[in-house]
């Protein structure tokens, strides 16, 4: 049952000495605080940068073509070579565990023009099959299908930037034409895709025209720019990328030592990489957090020790008096638990309102994308209060069983 006397007891002891008190506090709230401000943070910032990959494949790799380094089979050093449509076939199926593997062909500079609006893009020729590498995030419309392809279609897909600047006061431009190096192009879609992580240019910048329509268009023969490739299920990208870039050395008479003709970015060791930093950055949040509050506990403790002493003689008139053993460990422990999660509380509720505050300065910062979530989980809350009451607990231990170890006569002749 509630005890209002006791609880009364507890507040009017911790008011007694409020400098005491506040300082002792003081000690838990900044481990809390930090611990909760951290873990909300680095939350935050790992949201950030995963939507840098957002929308791309995470078992891929990239792939293209650089100036041999090494003279090879009657070739010199420094000879400009490249990809041909004939090798998308031998990739898929020469070397096992290859899912997908999609030419791009890209150029920059040109500008889409809609009437008398226009805006600067890179256009990019691709597969059908590109979708699978990196998601264009339809909003409306449809992506590249093989018809077009194969039927040198001119049609295109726009990305959100260059559909706001072009068509800004239609909200469904799919079915109109744009001008791209006064050749004209239908609107077939409009991608939403507003990742970091693309290939040969921001995809909210982007025009993608069908891979042969690029090539027929401006007249570049079989060759293309670069090759992206994913793998299936079993397969990862660092077993697959030294086979891939040796076929194609072999295929291109380049020597199989020459590691600066043949580039690339793997897209899977990018993803463990950003993973493994984060998980370090999670071990170095708590473990500053759970040093910090370990730290306070401690103060905790010492000045529970403290008031032990300081109400010896009323403890000892206490025992004289009838009072038992478990209302004496009873009455110390609460007062720690007290002053320990009064204090973690305001630690957790100080620094969500901060990152609340975080959050609302990025929304009005950049209104048109949602800001990432700094905000920490209600498990979280609760693991955090759990540890808040068992720290309480472990602080009060101590000085509890200093209170019980006192004897009566020799408490009342303290004084």
């Amino acid at each position: 049952m509630f005890d209002l006397d006791k609880w009364s007891e507890i507040f009017q002891t911790l008011l007694r000495n409020k400098s005491r008190t506040f300082l002792t506090a003081f000690g838990i709230f900044w481990g809390i605080f930090m611990l909760v401000l951290l873990m909300g943070g680095s939350k935050g910032f790992q949201e950030m940068i995963a939507r840098n990959f957002d929308g791309f494949a995470q078992k891929s790799y990239v792939v293209w073509a650089q100036n041999t380094s090494l003279p090879y089979k009657g070739f010199q050093r420094g000879r400009s070579w490249g990809f041909e449509n004939k090798d998308i076939n031998r990739v898929r199926t020469r070397i096992e565990g290859i899912e997908v593997a999609t030419p791009m062909l890209q150029q920059w500079g040109l500008s889409a023009k809609y009437k008398e609006k226009k805006f600067n893009v890179v256009v990019k020729g691709v597969h059908s099959d590109y979708d699978q590498v990196e998601n264009p995030k339809l909003m409306l419309g449809r992506f590249i299908q093989t018809s077009d392809v194969n039927d040198f279609r001119k049609v295109c897909v726009i990305g959100k930037e260059v559909a706001t600047n072009i068509f800004p006061d239609d909200k469904n431009p799919v079915g109109k034409f744009i001008e791209l190096g006064g050749i004209y192009y239908q609107v077939v879609g409009i991608s939403s895709n507003d990742s970091n992580m693309s290939i040969g240019g921001p995809s909210r910048r982007s025009v993608l025209i069908p891979f042969t329509t690029y090539q027929r268009l401006y007249n570049i023969g079989t060759t293309f720019d670069l090759l992206a490739v994913t793998g299936k299920d079993g397969y990862t990208m660092t077993e697959l990328q030294p086979k891939i870039e040796a076929l194609l050395k072999e295929l291109h008479s380049v020597h199989p030592d020459d590691n600066k003709a043949v580039m690339g970015v793997n897209i899977e060791a990018m993803y463990q990489m950003t993973d493994s930093l984060f998980n370090a950055i999670r071990i170095l949040v708590w473990m500053i957090g759970i040093g910090t509050l370990l730290s306070g506990a401690i103060g905790v403790s010492n000045i529970m020790m403290v008031v032990v002493k300081e109400r010896t003689t009323e403890i000892g008139i206490r025992r004289a008096i009838g009072a038992k053993p478990s209302d004496i460990l009873s009455q110390i422990l609460s007062e720690s638990v007290v002053i320990t999660i009064m204090a973690g509380l305001s630690g957790i509720v100080f620094a969500v309102l901060i990152l609340a505050g975080l959050e609302a300065g990025m929304a009005m910062s950049n209104p048109d994308s949602l800001p990432p979530n700094f905000q920490i989980t209600f498990g979280m809350a609760l693991v955090a209060g759990a540890a808040l009451s068992f720290l309480g607990i472990t602080a009060g231990i101590a000085p509890a069983l200093r209170a019980l170890a006192i004897k009566p006569i020799e408490a009342i002749r303290d004084e």
